[in-house]
């Protein structure tokens, strides 16, 4: 079987929904499913190296589109899938692929309709705005907990904790929970842990505030990449009132802070102070 050479064109970034395309490939995989890889397509497939934000679901060719995962072809021709590819992201000797999973085989060089399903990717892409935001508006509200430079700012010039101390980031169509480790490494980069626990409803507080504020401007967002292909180093950006902010970001997001009729965070600390949790929820327009 001959499989793709050339990494999949992606319509995501800029929120593509549709697009209509040739099958390059159709894969067995596992429990009797099938994966499609097209020369485009608009499916954001989850992240092996980072699965934040799940996979879309929709429909290829009419057929359902149950899951959509990260696949690669090495130079030698081998075919690997999410967490079977022996190589790094974005290795430029390999192929990268998103591969559609189906139930049943689609005949190569068929033309074919990929449709997302919107309003889960709108959900999702909400989501992951939400959590941008929240980190950059828990760094400000954090930034004099530093009694040093830890070495690392956002875009807003206030210490980075979100990339620091971040342990785990995920999201669904509801929310983004992100996991922050305070332990002995962020401690020694400068972070004052102490007496936080009393001062996490003010910190929350603040949180929310900029959140709030943020919202309401309805800044713009936009997703910035260098081409095409599924591993262009794609970056976040939005023009925040406080000045022009961009996170590096594989995944959706929506295309203006209008979009939403509030966004807010809850903020919990572990009993023995070494895990911060923060829930946003987005509530859209």
């Amino acid at each position: 079987m001959s499989l793709p050479t050339a990494s999949t064109r992606v319509g995501f970034p800029e929120g593509a929904v549709a697009d209509r395309s040739a099958v390059l490939a159709c894969v067995e995989l596992p429990e009797g499913r099938f994966g499609v890889v097209t020369g485009s397509t608009p499916f954001h497939p989850l992240d092996h190296t980072w699965p934040d934000q799940p996979a879309d679901t929709g429909t290829l060719g009419g057929l359902p589109v149950l899951d959509c995962v990260t696949g690669a072809v090495g130079p030698d021709g081998q075919f690997a899938v999410g967490a079977d590819i022996p190589v790094r992201r974005g290795d430029e000797a390999w192929a990268w692929l998103v591969v559609h999973v189906l139930a049943e085989p689609v005949a190569v060089g068929t033309e074919v309709d990929l449709v997302v399903d919107a309003d889960r990717r709108a959900a999702l892409s909400a989501a992951h705005t939400g959590c941008h935001l929240l980190a950059l508006a828990l760094n400000a509200a954090l930034a004099d907990r530093w009694r040093k430079d830890p070495g690392r700012s956002d875009a807003l010039d206030h210490p980075d904790f979100d990339a620091l101390a971040m342990d785990s980031s995920r999201m669904d169509t509801a929310a983004s929970y992100d996991v922050y480790r305070i332990g002995k490494s962020l401690k020694k980069k400068g972070f004052v842990a102490e007496g936080l626990a009393d001062e996490l409803p003010v910190i929350t507080d603040a949180v929310n505030a900029a959140l709030a504020r943020w919202v309401a401007a309805d800044a713009p967002v936009r997703i910035e990449a260098p081409g095409p292909e599924l591993t262009a180093r794609r970056q976040w950006h939005a023009d925040l009132p406080e000045g022009h902010a961009h996170i590096a970001c594989g995944g959706t997001h929506l295309a203006h802070l209008g979009e939403l009729a509030a966004l807010s965070a809850e903020l919990r600390l572990s009993e023995d102070g070494t895990q911060l949790t923060a829930v946003t929820t987005p509530k859209r327009a």
